[in-house]
Parts: structure tokens; sequence; C-alpha cells
């Protein structure tokens, strides 16, 4: 990896992935879940390299390299959590509707703010077919909405 030149964005739009090696396919794409415990931008990239752990293509192995490239060109990004006395809760979701030409699945995700702190962060393809992107992102507010009020009740 140190070879490597360093990109920008963990994920390029304009790669079309489909499900067309796979023990090292693996054992990277899930070191590479780990990151995401700590690297909350790349865990929509993440999400679709592990779509793919069953068959692999160079498309995807692409998708990983890209991924390790981000990650040694942003390797000294990290969360900062920040004192702050006030104690209110921000949630943002969004959705990417039927982006993979495989099953047409959304994948949505979402990011819950404490104050400045972020706590909670997730990136997931939806169960269902969303029959617009209006839907797919109604799908996506309702997680983000699950999941915040899991944490308020934490807080109450």
């Amino acid at each position: 990896m140190t070879d490597y030149k360093s990109v920008s964005t963990p994920m390029s739009w304009t790669m079309k992935l489909s499900a067309q090696g796979g023990a090292h396919y693996r054992s990277i794409v899930g070191a590479l879940q780990y990151v995401t415990l700590t690297r909350p931008d790349v865990a929509y990239a993440v999400n679709h390299a592990c779509q793919y752990m069953h068959a692999p293509t160079n498309n995807q192995w692409s998708l990983v390299k890209r991924i390790m490239r981000y990650l040694k060109g942003t390797q000294h990004h990290w969360l900062v959590l920040r004192r702050s006395s006030d104690f209110s809760l921000q949630a943002f979701s969004d959705a990417d509707w039927a982006r993979n030409n495989d099953h047409r699945k959304s994948t949505d995700g979402y990011a819950i703010f404490l104050d400045p702190n972020l706590i909670s962060w997730a990136s997931k393809k939806q169960c269902t077919v969303a029959r617009s992107s209006t839907d797919a992102e109604y799908k996506a507010l309702a997680v983000a909405c699950a999941e915040l009020t899991w944490l308020r009740s934490l807080f109450a």
C-alpha cells in the first residue's frame, strides 16, 4: 500500500458494480468492516464491497483498492469528541435509490450527533425494493428515527 497514490473519495460514483478470488477479498473487506467503527466516511463504500463477498470481480477489487488508497490519503482523519454542556441530539439520513442493477434495492444511511460529536452511524441495504426515490428516503428516515428514539431512551 505504500506505493499507491491516495484518492480524495472512497468510492467513484461512475463505477457500476454487479454480482458476476474470494478468500483474500473476504479477508480484506472483513478488515475494512472494522475500519468503519472509527471511520464513518467509508461506511457506504465498504457496504457496497461487502455485497460481493461471494463472487468478487475486477470491479469489486478496484473498489476495495480505491478504499485502501483513500484511507492511505486520509490516515490523519479521526473522530474527535468534544466536551459540551448541552445534550441535544441531531440526526441526518439519506438514501441511494435503486443504484444496484442486480437487485434494485436502495441503500440508506444515517449519522446521529450528540451536540458536535458523531455518536452513531450506519449504511445498510434496504430490505425491500423502493418504488421511488421518495419511498427510499422515507425508509431511510424511519431507520434513523428508530435509532434516534433508542438513543433518546438511553439519555432519559
